[in-house]
């Protein structure tokens, strides 16, 4: 293949740009013995340097360190942001500890008494949730544009185990639920979460209004019914309010487990291990992906010590604690597919193509667009048609890997375990940097905005939800949510995982080269302009909506996940 600078002068495969970048090269074309024999060189100390690791059974695998130290120093963080992270971690658990918090069993006084945990940290959505958590609407619309716009899904019939009857959420027969199905007007948020219960697992029904509105009709706070255990609007104001309450809770470990930390955190350190293990330096496809790597394993790394382990944060402030954690990984794992991290097919399934106001969808979709075309371009340069991609063992090698240590060889998820056109290639490849990119920026960043003010999504609940209607009231309300010191501990972790750092890079940043030919290097300025565009629309948008959607504006968007 006639391979050419950016400059334009005709390269040999071997030679090295002015720069000092080399030509990138796949490995069906490089039939030089010393070429042969410096990948199979690059790829024995790769293996060396990258191990796989089991953490916990059922969950996927993750790179073998001893410390930070011992990861290799291209994957470190900076020094830098080294100090930065520790200095914010010390600082916001220093003022816990001097207003007496961090280890506060009591619970708090009366709601406003929040403001006085991180009242210097606020921000415009965190306080605008503080002014309309309660509301039914807002409740409703964090399902779309909030921290996990993962779960909702048109509802065409009731499960089963959720008996709700029209006289129930249609007050003087004025709606018929089979009716507002066939107008795609109800959708359905399942929490189910396996047959060992470690939180409450709700189901949540919402009605789409008239005036476009998503509002909450009915919730079940168990999989089982029984006598008063579905709640309504209509029921008095602290049974509905706790009844949304303990769905929020529930909410916060779905999303922090499953949407964040597994789909996002995890499946990125896959990507990066199996991509570090298998594809020499010089392949297109490390070129293309590693970007989106960056500080990857020592953010997991740090997870895992900090954040999820049995002395870590999580445990400390979360209903599930460290058995339930990760029995819904393990649970979360075996239900994943493919299609659940494809956005375009994502919205299709979940059949909320046309449901009003979805920004995340919106912007989302966009977004996935204009990486595929990315993708396709670069990819299709260097594979001319289905065969080479077939005939590409370290390509072949890289999808067996992360089938095997990140889905643990499930075939239900739908998870290619080979490459046979060039096609699933473009396709997969756009779902890793999606992944690391967009996606987390969408579960990560909104994190502060939405959990800052508590009862808005509390970590845990203190009291079981109410089994008699008519007996709850604000003083029982003070009594469930978490007390002091779980409550500052929570807000300091996500005020730090939403903080973005001093390094930060956004999508389509390159600040090292490595493509040095010309059509990948004009894909990047072409890549670079239509995610310029897109956040000018975005930026637009939001100017006229009372809650901004921010999280997949190109320009706050990292290219990897790494924080």
């Amino acid at each position: 293949m006639g391979l050419q600078s950016c400059e334009g002068s005709g390269l040999p495969n071997s030679v090295q740009t002015a720069g000092g970048v080399t030509t990138s090269l796949t490995v069906f074309e490089d039939n030089h013995h010393l070429g042969i024999a410096s990948r199979e060189q690059d790829l024995i100390q790769q293996k060396k340097d990258y191990c796989w690791e089991v953490y916990a059974e059922g969950i996927p695998h993750c790179m073998k360190a001893e410390s930070f130290f011992s990861l290799p120093s291209k994957d470190r963080f900076s020094f830098t942001k080294d100090i930065e992270l520790i200095s914010t971690l010390a600082k916001e658990f220093v003022e816990l500890k001097l207003k007496r918090l961090s280890n506060s069993k009591k619970n708090l006084p009366d709601i406003d008494a929040i403001k006085g945990v991180f009242c210097r940290k606020r921000t415009h959505i965190s306080d605008y949730v503080q002014e309309h958590w309660k509301e039914d609407a807002f409740f409703g619309y964090q399902y779309l544009n909030g921290t996990n716009p993962m779960l909702i899904r048109r509802c065409s019939a009731l499960p089963d185990n959720f008996p709700v009857t029209d006289n129930m959420v249609f007050l003087r027969g004025q709606g018929s639920l089979r009716n507002e199905m066939k107008k795609g007007n109800i959708f359905l948020c399942d929490y189910k979460r396996g047959k060992k219960q470690y939180l409450m697992a709700p189901l949540v029904l919402l009605h789409k209004t008239p005036d476009d509105k998503l509002m909450p009709i009915a919730i079940q706070l168990k999989q089982t019914p029984s006598d008063d255990s579905i709640f309504f609007p209509t029921d008095s104001e602290y049974d509905w309010l706790m009844a949304k309450l303990f769905v929020r809770s529930a909410d916060f470990s779905e999303h922090q487990l499953n949407v964040h930390l597994l789909h996002t955190h995890l499946l990125a350190e896959v990507f990066a291990v199996s991509l570090l293990r298998n594809v020499p330096m010089v392949h297109p496809l490390y070129k293309l992906l590693i970007p989106h790597t960056r500080d990857t394993l020592e953010i997991n790394f740090f997870a895992r010590h900090f954040l999820i382990s049995k002395t870590g944060i999580y445990p400390k402030i979360a209903a599930a604690g460290v058995e339930g954690m990760m029995t819904i990984l393990k649970r979360s794992l075996s239900s994943m597919t493919y299609s659940s991290l494809c956005i375009p097919d994502d919205i299709a399934e979940r059949g909320v193509e046309a449901v009003p106001n979805f920004y995340y969808r919106d912007d989302g979709l966009k977004l996935w667009d204009i990486i595929q075309r990315f993708v396709q371009g670069v990819l299709s340069y260097y594979y001319r048609n289905d065969t080479e991609v077939q005939t590409d063992s370290e390509l072949q090698k890289w999808i067996s890997d992360i089938f095997e240590h990140g889905f643990l060889s499930q075939a239900g998820t739908g998870i290619p375990q080979s490459f046979t056109t060039v096609a699933d290639l473009i396709k997969f490849v756009t779902m890793v940097i999606f992944t690391c990119s967009g996606q987390h920026s969408a579960v990560n960043s909104g994190q502060y905005d939405y959990g800052g003010w508590m009862p808005n999504t509390p970590s845990t609940m203190q009291l079981p939800p109410p089994t008699t209607k008519g007996t709850t009231s604000e003083a029982t309300m003070l009594q469930t949510l978490p007390n002091k010191g779980t409550t500052a501990k929570t807000m300091a972790s996500l005020w730090l995982l939403s903080k973005e750092p001093s390094d930060f890079v956004p999508l389509g940043q390159y600040p090292e080269d490595h493509f040095s030919e010309r059509l990948p290097c004009g894909l990047i300025k072409i890549f670079k302009g239509e995610l310029e565009v897109l956040s000018a629309r975005i930026n637009i948008r939001n100017k006229k909506l009372d809650v901004p959607y921010i999280y997949m504006d190109p320009t706050k968007v990292e290219n990897s996940v790494a924080l």
